[in-house]
């Protein structure tokens, strides 16, 4: 295809002339639509900050002090001395109280399923269990060394 008859003076002329009236004609309409700024308003220029690069800092130690005044923390679903627990997972068969940590010693009395008591003393180990000494709340009759696989821990009354 031969493009010579195309690319005469007319043709490139008129090429420029058309491009500077349609941008002529593009900023007319920019400068038309485009929001004035009132007078009260004013002109505000776009600020420019400056943020300077990350400096190397120094690792500082810490070294946490402890509260005299800092009431403990106690966790409560671990049995803890004047913490609440029911007896739990004897079904009808109840749980017997001794009189000291061990199968071996004498049973006080018997505790009911659900029954809660206040731990007074404990832990110690003896015959494979962890015992715990416990009240019944409202009756200091009531007490003796439980295992604790048969106590679950439960809020305060």
């Amino acid at each position: 295809m031969d493009l010579r008859p195309y690319l005469n003076r007319f043709v490139i002329f008129g090429s420029l002339i058309v491009a500077g009236v349609l941008i002529l004609v593009t900023l007319i309409l920019i400068g038309w639509t485009s929001p004035r700024f009132s007078p009260e308003v004013g002109f505000a220029p776009a600020d420019l900050t400056m943020i300077p690069a990350p400096t190397h800092t120094p690792a500082v130690t810490v070294t946490p002090t402890t509260d005299p005044f800092a009431t403990p923390i106690i966790d409560q679903t671990v049995i803890n001395i004047d913490g609440y627990v029911q007896i739990t997972g004897t079904g009808t068969d109840g749980l017997r109280i001794r009189s000291a940590p061990g199968l071996n010693t004498d049973t006080v009395f018997r505790g009911e399923e659900s029954e809660v008591f206040l731990v007074k003393d404990g832990p110690q180990t003896s015959d494979g269990y962890t015992w715990w000494y416990v009240v019944a709340p409202y009756d200091d009759t009531r007490a003796g060394w439980a295992a604790a696989e048969f106590l679950t821990v439960v809020p305060p009354p």
